[in-house]
C-alpha cells in the first residue's frame, strides 16, 4: 500500500507588530534634520538690519521657512508614531512627550509666520521705501519704522527658536529618553546621550536667555551636540534596526491592553 507524502509545512517568519511604528518614527526623526541649511539661508536676514530694505530675492528665506514647516510636522510624526509603543511603559510620560512635541511644532510655526511677515514687508513696503515711491510720509520715517518692525520680527523668530527648537528638544529628550532607557527598546547608550545632554543644553538656553552667552556661539554649539546626536542616532536605529525585544512589547501594557499594529 502506497502512502501519500504530505508537503512540508513552511515556517513563517514572525512579523514584528511594532516595526511600522519604529520605521515611521525613525524616518520622521531623520527628516527633522532637513532644516540644517537654514543656518545659511537665514544668515543674511539675521546680520543685516536693513534686510527689509535691501534688493534681491527672498527665496532663500522662503525655502528655509518651508524646511521648518517640514521639521515641525515631522516632529509631531515622531510622537504620534512612538506613542502606541511607549505608552505601555508609562502613559503619563508618553502623553507628556506628545504634548512637548506638539508645543515645539507650534513654536516653530510662530517663528515661520514671523519670517513670512518679514518677507511680505520686504516685497511690498520695503521695495517702495527703498526706491522712494512710498506715498504719504517721508522715506526716512518709513525706512526707520520698517527696520524697527523687521528687527522685532527677527527677534520673535530668535525667541521662538530658542524656546521651540532649543529648549523643547531638551524636554523631549528627558521624557522619551526615560521611556526608552527603562523599556530597553533601544540600546541604553542612545537615551543616555539625551539624558546627559538635556541638562547641558537647558543650562545653555538659560544662559542665552539672560545674555550670558550669544544664541549662536561656541558654547551653545557644544551644548547642542549631545541632543543632536541622540535624535540622529535614534532616528538611524529605529529606521534600520527597529525596537529591540522588550517586555513592554511581549506582554500587556500597564493598563492591561495589548499592542495593536
Amino acid at each position: 500500500m502506497s502512502t501519500i507524502a504530505r508537503p512540508a509545512r513552511t515556517t513563517r517568519t514572525p512579523v514584528d507588530p511594532t516595526r511600522k511604528f519604529s520605521l515611521t518614527a525613525g524616518i520622521c526623526y531623520l527628516i527633522t534634520f532637513v532644516s540644517i541649511p537654514t543656518l545659511v539661508l537665514y544668515d543674511h536676514l539675521k546680520h543685516d538690519q536693513n534686510f527689509v530694505l535691501s534688493p534681491g530675492s527672498s527665496n532663500g528665506v522662503l525655502w528655509g521657512a518651508l524646511l521648518e514647516v517640514i521639521v515641525a510636522l515631522a516632529g509631531i510624526g515622531t510622537a504620534v508614531a512612538l506613542y502606541p509603543v511607549v505608552k505601555r511603559q508609562n502613559r503619563i510620560l508618553a502623553l507628556g512627550f506628545v504634548a512637548v512635541r506638539t508645543l515645539e511644532a507650534s513654536m516653530i510655526f510662530v517663528g515661520v509666520t514671523s519670517l513670512l511677515t518679514l518677507v511680505h514687508l520686504r516685497e511690498t513696503l520695503g521695495a517702495a521705501v527703498a526706491t522712494g515711491t512710498a506715498g504719504g510720509t517721508t522715506g526716512g520715517a518709513d525706512a526707520g519704522s520698517l527696520v524697527t518692525t523687521a528687527t522685532a520680527l527677527v527677534g520673535t523668530y530668535n525667541g521662538t527658536f530658542l524656546l521651540g527648537q532649543t529648549l523643547m528638544p531638551c524636554m523631549s529628550a528627558l521624557l522619551l529618553g526615560t521611556l526608552m532607557y527603562r523599556s530597553g527598546l533601544v540600546p541604553r547608550v542612545l537615551p543616555l546621550m539625551g539624558l546627559v545632554g538635556a541638562p547641558l543644553l537647558i543650562t545653555s538656553t538659560v544662559a542665552v536667555l539672560f545674555g550670558v552667552i550669544d544664541q549662536i556661539s561656541t558654547w551653545s554649539g557644544i551644548a547642542t551636540v549631545p541632543i543632536a546626536l541622540w535624535e540622529f542616532s535614534l532616528g538611524l536605529w529605529l529606521t534600520f534596526k527597529g525596537f529591540k525585544p522588550a517586555p513592554i512589547i511581549a506582554g500587556p501594557g500597564p493598563d492591561g491592553s495589548g499592542l495593536h499594529s
